[in-house]
């Protein structure tokens, strides 16, 4: 008994050193770090099981990876959290759910959550939208115009029509948008990733899978030699015109809005699918035909059926008013397009990337490859926009060259 449990003290340090060298890490590769330190299968799912009780490490399925986090120690000054849900068996539920590592204040009403936020200053706020005193969209807003407040964390949980909720949700600041009936596992995993996950602030749009990442599912993609695993792009087409139109931020709006999306349907669809963030205006997707096919249909829908919202937001009246729109010209064009790419393309470019490295590495396997590589091998070169990370400020827009002259020449 002792050998086994010195074994798995052992596991658990091999791999909290692990996690903590890239300070989130997906299974897969945990599980070859795990095969490669001796560690078996059966010690691997145990060791993190007791670090994630142990509240050393969270775990996410982000893009339909699973990955883990690495976890700060804040447990000499817990954090404050406040729940606005007028509904007290679902409020309890909430509270148990994000569990006992917080100081959790319960609310009921709008208008009085309100008030707590300004006097208690939390973290962070699970926010229900329909609400007695003031609804959640106002106070989101509210929250996020206030200079003393901004930088608390919003997290909505409505059963709200999210058609249009979750965009205004998003536009107006929130963090994180889940739909009801929630999963008590998301809301508690997300709220201690986003208080406290080491190192950069947790943003879902840039969490999700990265080139590294990307580049399993690429090679996944050349490797399987079965017709059923596709490989596409995901393109926000004319979000750089709208951008130039409306502002960065509004452009951002939209990628959060299309990255929560995409994320809720390749959790609708389950394993197998994998979405990840192309740094511009396009997401790659990937997985079995059919899910591939699914999740596409669903997220057109969806993104057609909040088009009205997103224009109406930025002043296009509808046009069953009968009113003209108030900018008096053709509204910016936004469209979700898919793009099936074939694998003899991705080979070719691929070994173009290869011939240009060659003698960097063995064999020519390169590792991962950096998004400008990705973007050239999925046909994804000509850009509209491009986002940074920045320290400072978090997630930056920036408008392609095109679109950019053409902002210059109207200023």
């Amino acid at each position: 008994m002792g050998d086994w449990l010195k074994s798995l003290e052992d596991a658990e340090a091999d791999i909290i050193s692990a996690i903590n060298d890239k300070q989130e890490i997906t299974y897969n590769e945990l599980k070859k770090f795990a095969n490669a330190s001796e560690i078996s299968d059966e010690t691997l799912s145990r060791s993190l099981f007791e670090l994630e009780k142990a509240n050393a490490i969270a775990e996410r399925n982000s893009g339909g990876i699973l990955t883990y986090y690495i976890l700060q120690d804040k447990s000499a000054a817990l954090q404050r959290v406040i729940i606005v849900e007028d509904d007290k068996h679902i409020n309890d539920l909430m509270s148990l759910s994000i569990g006992k590592n917080f100081v959790i204040s319960q609310v009921y009403d709008g208008r009085e959550g309100l008030e707590r936020i300004k006097t208690d200053k939390p973290d962070l706020v699970v926010l229900d939208l329909q609400l007695p005193g003031m609804d959640g969209l106002e106070i989101c807003q509210t929250i996020k115009k206030d200079a003393k407040l901004k930088d608390i964390i919003v997290i909505i949980v409505s059963a709200m029509d999210p058609t249009s909720n979750r965009f205004k949700g998003i536009k107006y600041g929130a963090d994180y948008y889940i739909q009801k009936p929630f999963d008590p596992g998301q809301l508690r995993n997300l709220v201690t990733i986003f208080l406290r996950k080491k190192g950069k602030r947790f943003d879902p749009l840039i969490d999700l899978p990265n080139e590294e990442k990307i580049s399993e599912a690429v090679d996944k993609a050349l490797s399987d030699e079965g017709s059923e695993y596709e490989i596409g792009r995901f393109r926000v087409e004319g979000l750089g015109g709208f951008a130039t139109k409306f502002g960065n931020q509004a452009g951002i709006t939209i990628l959060r809005l299309v990255s929560q999306l995409l994320q809720d349907k390749v959790n609708e669809v389950g394993k197998n699918v994998f979405v990840g963030f192309l740094n511009s205006e396009d997401f790659t997707i990937a997985g079995k035909k059919e899910s591939v096919e699914r999740i596409i249909s669903s997220i057109r829908g969806e993104f057609r059926g909040v088009l009205p919202f997103i224009y109406q937001s930025e002043g296009y009246k509808p046009i069953e008013l009968g009113i003209e729109d108030i900018y008096g010209a053709e509204k910016p064009k936004l469209e979700l397009v898919y793009t099936g790419i074939k694998k003899d393309s991705i080979i070719e470019r691929r070994a173009e990337i290869l011939k240009s490295k060659r003698g960097t590495r063995e064999k020519g396997d390169i590792g991962s490859y950096t998004y400008e590589e990705l973007r050239h091998m999925l046909g994804s070169d000509d850009l509209d926009i491009t986002i940074t990370r920045d320290p400072t400020s978090g997630v930056r827009l920036s408008i392609g060259k095109s679109n950019a002259d053409e902002r210059k020449g109207k200023d």
